[in-house]
Order: C-alpha cells, then sequence, then structure tokens
C-alpha cells in the first residue's frame, strides 16, 4: 500500500476525515485572549459543534484550561486515542513535532488553511496517518460535518 493515499486531496477524502473525527487534539491552540484568531475561534466552532477539543498549546505555558478543558503540553501525553489532529503551526515549525505525532498514532492529521510542510506529510502519510494540508477544517466541518 502506498503511502500518498494518505495524502487527502479529494472531498471524498476530506468528507471521510471530518466525518471520522470525533475527538480532535488541536496543536498551537490559543487562549479565550486571542479570541479573534482562528488558532482559538475554529476549536471554539468545533467544540460548540459537539466535537470533543484536546487543546495543546504550544505557548502560554501558565495555562491550565482553555475551552473549559484541561490542556496537555504534548500529544503523547493525551490519554485515549485521538481522531484528528488540527495543526495550527507555521510550516517551518511543524517538523519539531512530528515526532510527537508518530507517537500519539491519531488516524489522522489536518494542517490548517496556509499551512503546508510537504515532509513532515510524507513521514506521516508513511506511518499510515492520513493528512490534509492547507484546508480550514472549520469550513470543511461546516460543509461535511452534520
Amino acid at each position: 500500500m502506498s503511502y500518498e493515499q494518505n495524502l487527502i486531496e479529494d472531498e471524498a477524502g476530506i468528507r471521510a476525515v471530518v466525518q471520522a473525527s470525533k475527538r480532535v487534539a488541536v496543536l498551537g491552540i490559543k487562549t479565550e485572549q486571542q479570541d479573534g484568531q482562528p488558532a482559538f475561534y475554529v476549536p471554539q466552532y468545533l467544540a460548540n459543534a459537539g466535537v470533543d477539543v484536546v487543546p495543546v498549546p504550544v505557548y502560554y505555558p501558565d495555562v491550565t484550561h482553555i475551552l473549559g478543558k484541561p490542556v496537555f503540553r504534548r500529544l503523547v501525553d493525551i490519554p485515549g486515542d485521538i481522531d484528528l489532529v488540527d495543526v495550527f503551526r507555521r510550516p517551518q515549525d511543524i517538523d519539531q513535532h512530528v515526532d510527537d505525532i508518530l507517537a500519539k498514532k491519531p488516524k489522522a492529521v489536518w494542517f490548517q488553511s496556509g499551512i503546508r510542510n510537504d515532509t513532515a506529510a510524507q513521514k506521516l502519510a508513511q506511518a499510515g496517518i492520513k493528512v490534509v494540508q492547507d484546508r480550514c477544517l472549520m469550513v470543511d466541518h461546516r460543509r461535511y460535518g452534520r
């Protein structure tokens, strides 16, 4: 099985990832103080839509809860399975998270709009993880999540 089929770019594949994602870890989530930024309002939308959002902020070391949920500093520290890791990191900052993502083994990883890292995507896809790049999860969830 070739890893390329885990690099999801077709609408049917996007729909399948969205509909299978009931528990989503948000890597790089912002806090309520940054509520005008996509890295806060996208996960807030998902939580309001009934998705189990697990906050994984990169900054804000003093914050213990976001959206009323306890934060985790690494994906591997999250108990239980994760369907999707929604990534709000600059493309050049994703590489430092690849090992953590691989260790957690989510079913899929989603790089938000404007975020593309083909090297990281290839590594994740080769490990059997589906990867969506440069799409807004909120937009696609509104389209396919119902």
